[in-house]
């Protein structure tokens, strides 16, 4: 598969997980509701532990980078997910989503800032798109 391929199929994972969640959420508490979520990444670290990552290659990983990654897997995993679980049980699958998922814009300003990324006009009308999308979704 090609990078337009994986995007694609992340894209359609993601868009079909939270009506998961929010199904699951009806009857239960958000933070029971992440426990049991965590123990479906356990089973994937599992899977992936076994069949496809091999030892070597994570002997390999450098202390900073490893650092860097458990951090951002407890951000966006854990921090993040509580944020997210406490908004779908309270709010409507159609709104919750969109405005979560518009972290592109956040990425795209902390890019130019934090790692002196580029922009353009392109770039911008994209933020400025994200940024009307969130609105209008809020207020429909």
């Amino acid at each position: 598969m090609n990078a337009f391929t994986w995007a694609v199929s992340a894209s359609i994972i993601w868009g079909f997980v939270p009506l998961l969640e929010k199904t699951g959420l009806v009857h239960t508490k958000p933070m029971a509701g992440l426990f049991y979520r965590c123990v479906g990444v356990v089973i994937g670290i599992v899977i992936l532990s076994i069949f496809m990552v091999r030892p070597q290659e994570i002997k390999e990983v450098d202390l900073k980078s490893a650092f860097l990654l458990i951090l951002a897997g407890f951000l966006a995993s854990f921090v993040a997910q509580i944020c997210f679980y406490n908004g779908l049980k309270l709010g409507e699958v159609s709104r919750i989503v969109p405005i979560s998922a518009s972290y592109p814009l956040i990425t795209f300003l902390l890019g130019i800032w934090l790692l002196g990324e580029s922009w353009s006009v392109v770039k911008f009308g994209g933020a400025v798109l994200i940024v009307a999308g969130m609105w209008l979704v809020k207020i429909g």
